[in-house]
């Protein structure tokens, strides 16, 4: 007779976990890089990871060259009042569901999905945003995440762990599109729409020019089309420049970075700044107050206010090294491989 032997659990290799990450976008915003630079981390850790998007995009591109399998779900659009049409593609998220372990909901938009897929994996709901109302049916979710203490904040009735966002602990570096000279160069990096303030930071760009400081500006453009902002551009002497994909690996051609947000939920170009020894002047609301510790790898400044601006790049200019050591050992707290670990830890089955 043979005798089989029931393995003890040390013998048992642990199975495997799976997850499947749900975005809203097929073209990367914040929130999307840093998913891709999530999930190819928790598959380093062990994980099974699938990530869907509405469509074929640069993100599922991306998403594909970094070795990560891509699926197809549509979570109704951005538009106002498209959150009906992602009803369409419950059956197909709750079939999905049903696959995985865990449910990753990148986003407000995404957590469209929630009612459809909430009772078959444990379902996790990132917020990235300063939400101005909490849907009920957001409390089905098993895990919260959120950006920020700030983002937290708005998310009545929800325990959120807040978690920050990631960034790459060494980028690699990109060149400046602008021809080198002796002034120190100062700029904004980013997508340049009114809440992020650019407009109060090319109304500070004369006087800092008359300290011999140069401005620049590199980001995406919705103002193209304003010709009051293309003339303030002018006026001011500010140089303008366009996207710059992986733009991590430009913050250490900038002696200091500026985010003059109106409002910001996180502030990852900050944190990359601070990582490549860049200090940093941001304004006093969301959560940048949370990434900056004021006089000490940056300053914090209100908003709408271009001559507070003036004086805290002129200041940190003065402390630059001081400042840019300190941002540098601060930015640590979200390099990609701790992130990626204390988010496995958050949300596993």
């Amino acid at each position: 007779m043979v005798h089989f032997m029931r393995p003890s659990p040390a013998m048992v290799a642990p199975r495997m976990s799976s997850l499947v990450a749900v975005a809203a976008v097929d073209h990367p915003g914040g929130a999307e890089i840093g998913l891709l630079r999530l999930l190819p981390r928790l598959r380093d850790l062990g994980w099974e990871v699938t990530l869907t998007t509405p469509g074929e995009g640069s993100l599922a591109t991306r998403a594909r060259a970094a070795g990560l399998r891509v699926e197809h779900l549509a979570v109704g659009g951005l538009d106002r009042g498209a959150g009906l049409r992602a009803t369409a593609s419950y059956p197909r998220a709750w079939r999905l569901a049903g696959r995985r372990d865990v449910v990753y909901l990148n986003g407000t938009v995404a957590a469209r999905l929630l009612p459809a897929v909430a009772r078959r994996a444990r379902t996790v709901l990132h917020v990235h945003d300063m939400v101005e109302r909490v849907p009920p049916f957001w409390r089905r979710a098993g895990v919260v995440l959120a950006d920020s203490q700030a983002v937290a904040d708005r998310l009545d009735g929800l325990t959120a762990h807040v978690v920050g966002c990631p960034i790459e602990p060494t980028p690699a570096p990109v060149p400046a599109p602008w021809e080198p000279d002796d002034r120190p160069v100062v700029g904004f990096v980013g997508r340049i729409e009114p809440r992020k303030g650019v407009k109060d930071l090319v109304a500070a760009a004369p006087r800092l020019a008359e300290a011999g400081v140069r401005v620049v500006i590199v980001g995406d453009d919705p103002y193209g089309s304003d010709p009051a902002y293309r003339d303030a551009v002018r006026d001011s002497g500010v140089e303008q420049y366009g996207w710059i994909e992986d733009a991590a690996g430009l913050m250490g051609e900038l002696a200091v970075l500026v985010v003059p947000s109106r409002e910001e939920p996180f502030g990852t170009v900050l944190a990359e700044a601070m990582n490549a020894g860049t200090p940093v002047v941001a304004t006093r609301v969301g959560g940048l107050a949370e990434v900056v510790e004021d006089g000490v790898t940056g300053r914090l400044v209100d908003p709408g206010d271009p001559d507070a601006l003036v004086e805290a790049v002129i200041e940190v200019l003065s402390r630059r090294e001081e400042m840019g050591a300190a941002g540098r050992e601060r930015a640590k707290r979200w390099h990609a491989d701790a992130y990626a670990a204390r988010i496995a830890e958050l949300i596993a089955p």
